[in-house]
C-alpha cells in the first residue's frame, strides 16, 4: 500500500509564498495521477490542482493564476508552489493519489498539512 507523506505548510502573511510537498513511499506498479485539495472545518473537502503521470494539470478557478502544480516522477513526489496568498488559502492541505497496485486500483491520502494566511 502507497502511503503519502505532506510537508511545508506553515503561517504565512498575505501575499508570500509557500511550497508543499507530498512523496509516495511503497510499491506500485504506477502512481498516476497526483493532487491536493483542501478543507476548512466544517466544510467539505475541495480540489486544488491535479496532475497527471504526464503532466496535464487542472487547477481549481480560485487558485488558478497562483498556485503552480508539478510533480517529479523519479522522486515520487508532487509539489504545489503557492504564491501570493491570501487569507481564504487558509486550510488542511491533503494530497492524493491514483495508485494502479499488484491487484487493484485505488486512491489513497496523505494526512494533511495546515496552511494560514494571516497578517
Amino acid at each position: 500500500q502507497v502511503q503519502l507523506v505532506e510537508s511545508g505548510g506553515g503561517l504565512v502573511q498575505p501575499g508570500e509564498s509557500l511550497r508543499l510537498s507530498c512523496s509516495a513511499y511503497g510499491s506500485a506498479l504506477s502512481i498516476d495521477a497526483l493532487g491536493w485539495y483542501r478543507q476548512t472545518p466544517g466544510n467539505q473537502r475541495k480540489l486544488v490542482a491535479t496532475i497527471s503521470i504526464g503532466g496535464t494539470t487542472n487547477y481549481a478557478n480560485s487558485v488558478k493564476d497562483r498556485f503552480t502544480i508539478s510533480r517529479d516522477n523519479a522522486k515520487n513526489t508532487v509539489y504545489l508552489h503557492m504564491n501570493n496568498l491570501q487569507t481564504e488559502d487558509t486550510a488542511a492541505y491533503y494530497c492524493y493519489a491514483e495508485v494502479t497496485g499488484q491487484d487493484h486500483n485505488y486512491i489513497t491520502w496523505g494526512r494533511g498539512t495546515q496552511v494560514a494566511v494571516s497578517s
